[in-house]
């Protein structure tokens, strides 16, 4: 008997909760339980909103990996989505919404990063990951955790030459954050 949840593939896995609906109450309530940043591009780009929140973890301890989902234009035209997630190493939620099989991104950052956000603010350098056809993936360090970035479609990359500002949604300058509120997000159940 054990109160782990397993994968047949990778073994104890953490538990995946999505957020029934993207709100402003879901997003306190994520912040307030978590132990890895809960991150939000403050301002948000013009036109995008947060479309679903989703955890990894149990209710033994905090939040091992949080996902915030965007949606809004694409800078070549149509629509794009956007998950920005933390994790602790060892968690796999980053690698399962790019689509990959493996845990962690297993990167050498190698070379001269591929895109740039700020993150709680530092400059934070993002690499592109393994992705599934149909998505990309960067993925950097932030905080002492992973800070993955994946849009689809692919061609939404070029969000990320916008100056992107990553706000960590726990701390207390973030506790009236009002963010647009959009369509619940297919992707958060769809990996």
């Amino acid at each position: 008997m054990s109160s782990s949840w397993d994968c047949e593939r990778h073994g104890p896995v953490h538990p995946v909760h999505v957020a029934p609906r993207p709100a402003l109450e879901a997003v306190h309530k994520t912040a307030g339980s978590s132990g890895v940043p809960l991150w939000a591009p403050l301002p948000l780009l013009p036109g995008w909103t947060m479309t679903g929140l989703a955890t990894a973890g149990d209710d033994r301890g905090p939040a091992r990996a949080t996902v915030m989902a965007l949606a809004g234009p694409s800078p070549l035209g149509g629509p794009a989505d956007l998950l920005l997630i933390a994790e602790e190493p060892g968690v796999g939620l980053g690698a399962r919404f790019a689509g990959i099989d493996d845990i962690d991104p297993g990167l050498t950052a190698a070379g001269a990063p591929d895109a740039k956000v700020e993150a709680a603010g530092h400059p934070t350098a993002l690499w592109r990951a393994p992705s599934a056809d149909d998505r990309c993936a960067f993925v950097g360090e932030a905080m002492g955790v992973w800070l993955w970035a994946v849009l689809w479609p692919p061609a939404a990359e070029l969000v990320l030459l916008e100056h992107v500002v990553l706000h960590d949604l726990r701390h207390v300058s973030h506790e009236s954050v009002d963010l647009p509120i959009g369509a619940p997000s297919p992707r958060l159940t769809a990996a």
